[in-house]
């Protein structure tokens, strides 16, 4: 009875959000209505019960076409055109995505020729006499995430290739490196103004300068500064609790990944006893001169654009599938250069990247169509009306939209989608103080506030959520399975979250920085000493 609790309960869950659907409206008016969350809650359900991710999101996207297919009265042949048309071929057919896709292929592949090359495991060796705790190897994690912070995807991919020689060194569990990797990318991109995110955020405000919004956000944004902090106290304290501890003892006993550990299976054993540091840390570098040049150039830097406008102005996808292209011919001339690989090897090192990154692929493939799913059923358009229903209540209204926010991204999957939508929304309740920033200068603290609730709420739900492309991507650098990322991080995002969300009442009644982050930050600690007195108290039965 007890192995089956969990699912009896996500069973009696999912029934009485039926029910409440129903009750709200029939499901013959499921669009915009509170049925076009089913899907999403079915799909993330079932993966976090399960342990299985590829079957959940697809009975979540079979759901999405049902509930689609009813209440539009087209039948099973609507159910099918939703799902294989408008869903898997439409994304596989979009361009933004195959972007996304060809740079995880290329970059797939020059991890293999740094592997191949003897890179990687150079750079091992090195770090084992420079990098002596296990402290050391997470913090040195922590800080080369917070260091590239252009784009969360070329994060969590690069971080995960260069720190996994090291981290498993130092007997460091894999969900632990995929937890680091996720909580350095989305939350360091949205506090730095020189980002893909940035430019994201900058683009849903109009009348207003983006750019100067967005960093005038930053010191509200409690779950990225939050997330950071937890982050390095869990590296000093090594105060693991939930899942993530049985993990970590498992590590400790050489079982880096506690489960399914055949998920990532790598053949790109060294082919010579050549390689050195610099046939790692040279082709890293040259990727992210290369992708940062990609994305500059399709902002028009090239074009006589500034900087930060060429950020604010570039098209991701594309950007980090042209530089991540142009970096690989050149990394495939140096290590025929340097004479560690041959013709034979760098062609073979193409197909062998791709096979590292189907699982990725199919991941987001999959999280993909089941937003489309969710858009189709207009779950965006319920939740903004929900919001603005909420916006009379001002006082509370930041802890409102955080709370919105991760609830929308985490079901989603879409942190860009979330602030897309709640932002305009915000701007519009503020509207009329918005217009005179030009004039003077000033800015209204609440709106501020407000605005930088959505962009934390929608970073939280992202970090939480099984199908978001950042969570999948950190799971895919670490070689991580992916639902032993997803529930070994949830307690960890939870816990920030919830801290968050009393700082966001806070903030409604003191609208000082000072007051809400001083207070957030005591507030985090407090709980986290606390967490580790009672679970150091707890016998850790290890999973077998």
């Amino acid at each position: 009875m007890k192995k089956h609790l969990s699912k009896i309960i996500f069973g009696l869950l999912v029934v009485a959000f039926i029910v409440a659907c129903a009750i709200q409206s029939p499901i013959t008016e499921a669009v915009n209505s509170l049925w076009s969350l089913l899907p999403p809650i079915v799909a993330i359900g079932l993966a976090l019960i399960t342990k299985e991710v590829y079957s959940s999101l697809f009975v979540g996207i079979l759901t999405g076409g049902a509930i689609y297919a009813i209440s539009e009265a087209k039948g099973f042949s609507g159910m099918f055109n939703a799902v294989v048309n408008k869903g898997f071929i439409a994304n596989l057919a979009d361009s933004y995505n195959v972007g996304i896709l060809i740079f995880l292929v290329v970059l797939g592949t020059i991890v293999v020729l740094m592997n191949k090359a003897g890179g990687s495991r150079a750079y091992g060796e090195w770090a084992a006499t420079h990098i002596k705790t296990k402290a050391g190897a997470t913090l040195s994690t922590f800080f080369l995430g917070a260091l590239i912070f252009v784009d969360d995807y070329f994060n969590c991919l690069t971080v995960g290739s260069v720190m996994r020689p090291v981290t498993d060194k130092h007997n460091i569990s894999r969900s632990k490196l995929a937890y680091i990797i996720d909580a350095t990318a989305a939350p360091v991109c949205i506090i730095a103004p020189i980002s893909s995110w940035a430019a994201a955020v900058s683009g849903t405000v109009e009348g207003v300068n983006g750019i100067s919004l967005f960093i005038r956000t930053i010191p509200y944004n409690l779950y990225a500064l939050l997330t950071l902090a937890m982050v390095v106290f869990i590296a000093y304290s090594r105060s693991d609790y939930g899942p993530m501890r049985i993990h970590e003892k498992n590590a400790e006993k050489g079982d880096l990944f506690t489960t399914r550990s055949t998920v990532y299976n790598n053949d790109d054993t060294p082919k010579t006893t050549k390689g050195k540091v610099i046939d790692l840390i040279l082709p890293v570098i040259i990727l992210i001169v290369f992708c940062v040049a990609g994305m500059i150039y399709t902002g028009g830097f090239f074009s006589g654009a500034s900087f930060i406008d060429s950020f604010a102005n570039c098209d991701a996808s594309y950007g980090l599938a042209l530089g991540s292209m142009g970096a690989l011919i050149v990394v495939f001339f140096y290590f025929l250069f340097r004479k560690v690989l041959n013709f034979n090897d760098c062609m073979d090192s193409i197909a062998l990247g791709f096979k590292q990154m189907v699982p990725a692929i199919l991941i987001l493939t999959f999280a993909w169509t089941l937003k489309t799913m969710t858009g189709l059923l207009s779950a965006d358009v319920f939740v903004a009306n929900l919001v603005d229903s909420a916006a009379a209540i001002e006082i509370l209204l930041p802890a409102i939209l955080f709370a919105v926010a991760v609830g929308l991204s985490f079901a989603t999957g879409t942190s860009w989608g979330t602030f897309g939508i709640l932002i305009p929304i915000v701007t519009g309740v503020f509207k009329a103080e918005l217009e005179g920033i030009t004039a003077t200068g000033d800015m209204p603290v609440m709106a501020i506030i407000c605005i930088s609730a959505c962009l934390a709420g929608a970073v939280c739900g992202d970090h939480c959520s099984p199908i978001s492309d950042t969570t999948i991507m950190a799971s895919t650098g670490a070689q991580c399975d992916h639902v032993n990322h997803v529930s070994t991080q949830l307690p960890y995002a939870l816990t920030v979250a919830a801290v968050s969300l009393v700082g966001y009442i806070l903030s409604g009644f003191v609208q000082n920085v000072f007051v809400v982050l001083g207070t957030s930050f005591a507030l985090l600690f407090i709980v986290l000493f606390t967490i580790r007195y009672f679970t150091n108290k707890k016998k850790v039965v290890t999973e077998e």
